[in-house]
């Protein structure tokens, strides 16, 4: 009887931390950004009060995807259907909208939940979103295919054959074209379960694709023992492999970030990033973000409520991840944090995440030139009252921008270098 009340505790810890950082979502006002020399923004795109559509007004989630001229890719998710946008002139004019598929209410918009984008050289766009085929949360990652820089798109499709569960997508393009991509399974607590056996979580799996998202090779898996409910994090390391940071299960249960190299002879060792001794099988839907700058270091950013810390935290490796600096807090202790997204430039780095004080949902960065031996003075770049999506940070060429949905003052891409 105690176990089970000790359980039950720790699934509503769990469910107050995550409602506390989302409780930015109720009510309305004008945004107020930083206005300082370093900061400029694009006019937002305003957001309607009343959603009923599937535009970018009504979005709950939206991901970019910066071309060299400077056009900006934006897939989003609103009331049950799936789009892409094209912008110009760095997300100051939507040029054209294409509405990719319509699943209702089955689509997968949980807080973790996002459709993922990029596009090559040549102008091949490939998109990948999930959606629920039943009432159990078994979904299917659907992938489309535009070979017109995102003007028409093919027929979605089914990632893998496999019939259990997929979700959480999580997109890389390399340098030479090629595709990574990286998911959530559950095909092993299947064939588990079929056996009579129960099995927690859920695996990473990954596949590349070299002709644009036509084909994939076999899927592999990079852990068999993942949480089954958090984005997995990825970057490019200096020799173009694919480094993925995720909510592992280690045992007895815990859950604590690890990472892996991807290189050409498969998944590396699974290295901890940090012992916070989190020990829940609830669901955090809040999962990592790993940055590999030019000397080949890894940054990760995480959010945890182990016994050992509770917060949002930042660390690094200079081996691959054979060890981590210990972890440094991210935000002051006892604020409300969450969603950290870490983008590396060279020795470079930006940390972007997401603060409620009660009333707003404050977006803050701060910048290390120096591969993170030291940080500036965080800076809070905007700030809106309601509903607000991930704050992410993407680049082209040098130039750093934060992407931003909001419902209140609407989708806004901030630049946050000069150039």
């Amino acid at each position: 009887m105690m176990s089970k009340v000790l359980l039950s505790f720790s699934r509503l810890r769990v469910l107050v931390v995550l409602l506390m950082s989302s409780l930015g979502a109720i009510g309305s006002a004008q945004a107020q950004m930083d206005h300082s020399s370093q900061m400029k923004s694009a006019a937002p795109i305003k957001v309607s009060s009343v959603c009923q559509g599937y535009g970018l007004d009504c979005a709950n989630a939206a991901t970019p995807f910066l071309l060299s001229d400077g056009k900006l890719l934006l897939a989003w998710t609103a009331n049950g259907v799936v789009s892409v946008g094209q912008f110009s002139d760095f997300g100051k004019t939507l040029r054209s909208t294409v509405k990719i598929a319509e699943h209702g209410k089955s689509l997968d918009t949980g807080a973790d939940a996002r459709p993922q984008i990029v596009s090559d050289k040549q102008g091949n766009v490939f998109l990948a979103y999930s959606f629920f085929k039943d009432s159990n949360w078994n979904a299917q990652i659907n992938t489309a295919r535009s070979a017109d820089g995102g003007s028409t798109f093919s027929t979605p499709a089914s990632l893998v054959q496999d019939g259990s569960s997929q979700r959480f997508p999580s997109l890389l393009i390399r340098s030479d074209s090629s595709i990574f991509i990286t998911w959530i399974d559950k095909r092993l607590v299947a064939i588990a379960k079929q056996g009579g056996a129960k099995r927690l979580g859920g695996s990473i799996a990954y596949s590349f694709s070299s002709d644009g998202g036509k084909t994939f090779q076999t899927e592999q898996f990079a852990n068999e023992s993942s949480c089954e409910c958090c984005r997995i994090g990825v970057s490019l390391d200096p020799k173009n492999q694919p480094v993925i940071v995720y909510r592992a299960i280690f045992p007895g249960g815990i859950r604590d970030q690890a990472s892996q190299v991807i290189s050409a002879k498969g998944a590396e060792p699974i290295r901890r990033v940090a012992d916070d001794d989190w020990k829940t099988d609830a669901c955090p839907h809040h999962g990592p973000s790993i940055a590999v700058s030019g000397s080949g270091k890894f940054h990760v950013a995480w959010y945890t409520q182990g016994n050992k810390r509770s917060g949002v935290f930042y660390a690094s490796s200079s081996n691959q991840g054979l060890s981590y600096s210990k972890p440094d807090r991210i935000g002051t202790e006892g604020a409300n944090v969450s969603r950290p997204h870490l983008l590396a430039l060279g020795q470079q780095l930006w940390l972007a995440w997401k603060e409620f004080d009660g009333a707003q949902s404050l977006v803050y960065i701060k910048q290390s030139d120096d591969d993170g031996k030291t940080w500036g003075t965080p800076q809070m770049i905007s700030k809106t009252n309601g509903y607000s999506d991930h704050p992410l940070l993407v680049n082209q060429g040098d130039t750093v921008f934060l992407s931003w949905l909001t419902r209140a003052d609407g989708y806004q891409l901030i630049k946050v270098t000069q150039k």
